[in-house]
């Protein structure tokens, strides 16, 4: 139960992110509520695609010699698919490309600079619960 709370959160929190960048850059509550429910839609379905992407990639003999390389940037294709994804969404919003340009740059940002701070909170819980006895049920 506490595993599927913490995803739960962490969802909560990555659509706050996006719902703060988008007011502060239109000032708009209804375009930003819009936004928070469009940005994660597309994600969803474009990940996969690039997932299944990267799995080929994997196979390929240069990921074994450079394992470490490949997967840096695995990360970097997926902060990128996310970054291009909020400017999308506030490009087709506004019809700004510096607005959608800040978007792209800010929400991942922000992304990073919270969700440590989110999941140790939630590793502190979770310790909290198995000390006490607590059992950690995942969904």
């Amino acid at each position: 139960m506490i595993i599927a709370a913490k995803r739960l959160s962490q969802v909560a929190t990555h659509m706050g992110i996006a719902y703060v960048v988008a007011y502060a850059l239109t000032g708009s509550a209804i375009f930003s509520g819009l936004a928070v429910l469009v940005e994660p839609l597309i994600n969803v379905l474009l990940l996969p695609l690039h997932q299944a992407a990267w799995v080929k990639l994997r196979r390929g003999a240069w990921w074994a010699r450079g394992a470490c390389l490949g997967a840096a940037c695995e990360k970097l294709s997926q902060t990128g698919l996310h970054a291009g994804v909020a400017f999308g969404v506030m490009y087709v919003a506004t019809g700004s490309v510096a607005i959608g340009g800040i978007a792209a740059l800010l929400e991942p940002v922000c992304n990073v600079l919270v969700l440590p701070f989110h999941d140790r909170l939630w590793e502190g819980v979770e310790r909290g619960m198995q000390s006490k006895g607590g059992q950690l049920i995942a969904m």
